[in-house]
């Protein structure tokens, strides 16, 4: 079972300052939070060390890139018990075109979040993934037409 960090004020202030910038420097975060520099970074050091902040990354706006479609794929398993299920998981970890997976509960074993260049190239991730695989009973792909809300982890708000 995984151990539950416990976080005091300045932990939660720090958190949300680099939730929205990363790149945050620590001196304009111990502003922020009412802290000295030198205790803003060492309360960073646990952060990180204890799993809480797990990765620093930059959102990118693909639109500025080259071309490329979302496709989310609804999969449903013959069999769904935990090796099987992990078994699929190892296979879609191994694939850069899944940009997110989740094993989720209902008729649906897992939701797939997928990015391609073309529908030909959707088209040889599911022959290759999905339809190869016997223990996929079906799958249903869902192409997106347009985003209506970007990917975001600020909208989730305040966790803490």
């Amino acid at each position: 079972m995984m151990e539950i960090v416990e976080l005091d004020q300045f932990d939660r202030r720090i958190i949300a300052v680099v939730r929205r910038h990363n790149l945050e420097p620590a001196r304009a975060i111990a502003a922020q939070v009412g802290l000295s520099e030198s205790a803003v970074l060492r309360r960073l050091r646990r952060l990180r060390a204890a799993g809480v902040i797990v990765a620093d990354v930059s959102l990118i706006d693909t639109t500025r890139l080259a071309p490329a479609i979302t496709i989310h794929v609804l999969v449903e398993l013959v069999r769904s018990g935990l090796r099987m299920e992990q078994a699929f998981a190892a296979r879609l970890e191994q694939r850069p075109e899944v940009i997110g997976a989740w094993n989720v509960t209902g008729r649906t074993d897992f939701l797939l979040m997928v990015t391609v260049p073309s529908i030909e190239a959707y088209q040889r991730f599911s022959d290759e993934v999905l339809a190869s695989d016997e223990n996929v009973r079906d799958f249903e792909t869902l192409v997106t037409l347009r985003e209506i809300v970007r990917l975001d982890p600020l909208r989730a708000g305040e966790p803490l």
